[in-house]
């Protein structure tokens, strides 16, 4: 497990990694003093930190710099493949956690990366692989699987009621009205502390769990009801707005069910 890996960057300045989890590992909070990329191959893995929550869906891949302490928690059998970062390799690197896409040239440079030599001469096959991953992290396009937390105990609360009953109305108002202040207060407490407006947080928190609970198995339908949604078909036209795909498609084993 990535917990129990300590990069050393002596000759190259970056080292990649590969791991396959079962369904529901945990790895409990830790950091690295190096920046790290995990790209999933299968399955869901949800990020946790201070700052917030990411949900990493099957393809995509979640950045953390240096230092950040996180926890993963794992469902479906993921086959994760890593990049352990110098911090200083670049410049330009990004500074906060993301959940991002990994283009099919940056999927594949992972590929091959995990075949390189540790040691390698300037201007080889080897140096250019390891620099052309670097400019591709440098580019890569942000995804809205974020879910940041808000500091404040009233907010932090009803937040907590909204991801573990995420099949009820959660309107303003009425969330409001659970913490004892107007609306207009909410909305602009809640924008300040999350970026977000409560309204797309509550649709964020209902895709990621969505997601979660896909990727675990449960049908389309279960799914589509749990989380509030009147119709299989209400649910899938949300996702296939997101995800580009309908739910089956994303998660093609679990057709049929």
């Amino acid at each position: 497990m990535s917990t129990t890996f300590t990069p050393r960057f002596t000759s190259r300045p970056l080292i990649p990694f590969a791991h396959d989890y079962q369904h529901g590992e945990l790895e409990p909070l830790h950091h690295h003093d190096c920046a790290q990329l995990i790209h999933t191959l299968s399955g869901v893995v949800k990020v946790e930190t201070a700052e917030g929550h990411w949900i990493v869906p099957p393809g995509r891949g979640v950045w953390m710099p240096a230092g950040v302490r996180h926890a993963l928690q794992i469902t479906g059998q993921v086959a994760a493949r890593t990049l352990f970062i110098d911090p200083l390799a670049r410049a330009d690197l990004p500074v906060t956690c993301q959940v991002v896409q990994v283009s099919p040239l940056l999927r594949e440079l992972i590929v091959s990366a995990l075949l390189l030599p540790d040691a390698y001469q300037p201007n080889t096959r080897t140096e250019r692989i390891y620099e052309l991953m670097l400019d591709e992290i440098r580019i890569m396009n942000v995804l809205p699987f974020c879910l940041p937390e808000p500091q404040s105990p009233p907010l932090i609360a009803l937040c907590q009621r909204i991801r573990a009953e995420p099949a009820e109305c959660w309107m303003l108002e009425s969330s409001a009205r659970q913490i004892n202040v107007s609306s207009r207060t909410l909305a602009r407490h809640f924008q300040q502390e999350t970026g977000l407006q409560f309204s797309d947080w509550v649709r964020r928190a209902r895709l990621m769990e969505a997601l979660t609970r896909l990727a675990a198995g449960d049908s389309v339908l279960r799914v589509a009801l749990d989380m509030g949604y009147e119709s299989h078909s209400a649910f899938s036209a949300m996702f296939r707005r997101i995800m580009g795909v309908s739910p089956s498609d994303y998660f093609p084993a679990r057709e049929g069910q």
